[in-house]
């Protein structure tokens, strides 16, 4: 396959031998096409060149006969009608309206069961009670647990306390299924205490929990942030003598996530041992959960050829993780090399993938780079998102290139994105670099035109660039207007204006400002960590097999010269 062409800069622990030696066995010294000041040359030719994987190819169908053929298309086009109405209802009654009869029980049970696959829980919910005013249907235990369980999965635990409390009235027995849902709607709905509850009652009156409800109200726990309470289960379930069954993969996954959430590494690295000693298999997962919370490339990249080593193939995640190491560290050609791996290992890249190189690239400036990195997105179907957009425009910026920057900016809007307080941090921030105060204000105007409030970061980079362009006085206004806008100067706004003032008059007045701010107390709206759900969550707890979210901690905003915005900057652009 076509490798990178790079220049390598040397370093003391080289990534994965597995794909460090091929990489450097092709590699070819030549100019790059931009000029990247004190940093190493990565050259464009041959970079990320297509996979022929990745084509698009048309699949080939076998049809039993030709009203299989006619059968199957005309459910995938009721499945595309529905997909697009966001309906199913509207579809289906029209359906049986043009059959002049009861729908096909295949072809009902075929929706429920696709829909159930995509994860689109709204919709199978909608089909469920539809189904339930249908004389033709008898809507017997299974769909009722099946309903319950679309609710649980949307967190909507006022209609599946009702259709538990029903199917009771109906005499149907308890099942584990409909309390574990129920237990599942508490959760997803933020009423920790009720899913505990729940759990609880069914722990002493029954019906047994299963191993599918020990992995939900473990994940329950440590979404609610119930450490203590998860420790508790998970240490019975350590102890032979007394525990209902033993911890499978998925419970030990969700702990190791705990810890990693806790901050208490050493206890999740010790956890991670465990498995082992008690027998339980190790994953590709397992490795990710690891590396997730790793800080060093050296020992990400000790991990990741720890699990080739096991004999475990690394997926999209533990590439990402491995790729996001080197970004951070700013080893963009060690990037670029485990990237082009993945796709010469025939594993598709994901749109965070793809975002995490991106970054890679735009933390350095290297703008060319960059570029190759979002063309190739749209090539390999990897629509970019407005992440993606900003951290192209970061790119700009930290190459001091301003023109660029601003005609990207445009094109932003162009192609249909609405720049946030990110997007206009980013710009800001980079005006601010290169002293042009008046652009800079231009455009903290323009948002604040859009609705949009200032976070700490854009207001202290405004601060630093009028105090180091107009005077201390005029640093002291922009302190001010942080406070009176109801923003509480964090540290590094207090080191700014520390760092402004150069008299003895300019120090004393600067150290009152900062004593002030740390007295001074500002209101601001509580954080609802339930707003911030994803829908597509997986019940059973393995949330690290499907979700990158969950292992990688990508920035909800490039980074700029190095430093993350802060959490009010991430909360606004959400």
């Amino acid at each position: 396959m076509p490798q990178a062409v790079m220049f390598m800069k040397p370093f003391i622990s080289p990534p994965s031998s597995s794909f460090w030696r091929k990489s450097q066995s092709n590699a070819n010294p030549m100019d790059a096409n931009v000029k990247v000041s004190n940093r190493a040359k990565v050259v464009c030719s041959g970079m990320l060149s297509p996979r022929k994987f990745m084509q698009k190819r048309k699949k080939l169908e076998v049809f039993r006969d030709a009203k299989d053929e006619a059968d199957q298309k005309n459910w995938r086009k009721l499945m595309t009608e529905i997909e697009e109405t966001g309906s199913a209802i509207s579809v289906l009654r029209s359906e049986r309206i043009k059959n002049q009869a009861a729908l096909p029980k295949d072809l009902v049970l075929g929706t429920l069961k696709r829909f159930k696959q995509m994860k689109k829980w709204n919709i199978v919910g909608e089909i469920l009670e539809w189904l339930r005013t249908q004389h033709w249907w008898d809507f017997n235990q299974m769909d009722f647990l099946m309903l319950i369980t679309a609710y649980g999965k949307q967190g909507d635990f006022n209609k599946a306390e009702k259709v538990l409390s029903y199917m009771n009235k109906k005499g149907f027995p308890p099942s584990v299924i409909s309390h574990t849902a129920l237990m599942e709607a508490y959760g997803k709905g933020c009423q920790y205490n009720k899913a505990e509850a729940i759990f609880r009652q069914m722990q002493t009156s029954g019906p047994e929990p299963s191993a599918v409800t020990y992995q939900l109200i473990l994940k329950i726990f440590v979404e609610g942030d119930k450490y203590k309470e998860a420790e508790e289960i998970f240490e019975t379930l350590l102890n032979d003598e007394v525990s209902p069954l033993k911890p499978d993969q998925k419970m030990f996954h969700m702990m190791i996530y705990m810890y990693k959430k806790a901050r208490n590494y050493e206890k999740a690295r010790q956890l991670f041992a465990l498995m082992s000693e008690r027998g339980v298999p190790l994953s590709t997962v397992s490795f990710n959960s690891l590396m997730s919370f790793e800080t060093n490339y050296k020992e990400v990249a000790s991990i990741y050829d720890q699990m080739q080593r096991s004999g475990l193939q690394p997926d999209v995640v533990s590439y990402a993780l491995l790729i996001n190491a080197y970004g951070k560290a700013r080893r963009e050609e060690e990037a670029l090399a485990v990237f082009e791996e993945m796709l010469d290992a025939g594993v598709r890249p994901t749109q965070k993938a793809y975002n995490i190189l991106l970054d890679a690239f735009a933390i350095s400036g290297m703008v060319e780079q960059a570029k190759i990195v979002f063309k190739s997105m749209r090539r390999d179907r990897c629509t970019p998102d407005l992440y993606s957009y900003t951290t192209m425009l970061s790119a700009y910026v930290n190459a001091s290139d301003m023109e660029g920057a601003d005609k990207f900016f445009r094109r932003i809007k162009i192609d249909g994105f609405k720049p946030n307080v990110v997007t206009y941090g980013t710009l800001i921030k980079g005006y601010a670099k290169v002293n042009e105060l008046e652009k800079m204000m231009e455009k903290f105007e323009e948002m604040r035109a859009s609705s949009m409030k200032a976070n700490q970061t854009i207001l202290t980079t405004i601060m630093d660039a009028h105090g180091k362009n107009k005077g201390f006085e005029a640093a002291v206004i922009w302190f001010n207007e942080m406070k009176s806008s109801g923003v509480r100067p964090d540290q590094k706004a207090k080191n700014v204006i520390l760092s402004l003032a150069k008299t003895a008059e300019e120090q004393e007045e600067a150290n009152q400002l900062v004593g002030n701010a740390s007295q001074h107390v500002t209101s601001k709206p509580p954080i609802n960590l339930c707003d911030d759900k994803d829908e597509d969550s997986d019940s059973e707890g393995d949330y690290s097999d499907e979700e990158e979210s969950d292992l990688i901690d990508e920035p909800k905003e490039p980074i700029i010269s190095g430093e993350f915005y802060s959490k009010e900057a991430i909360l606004l652009a959400q």
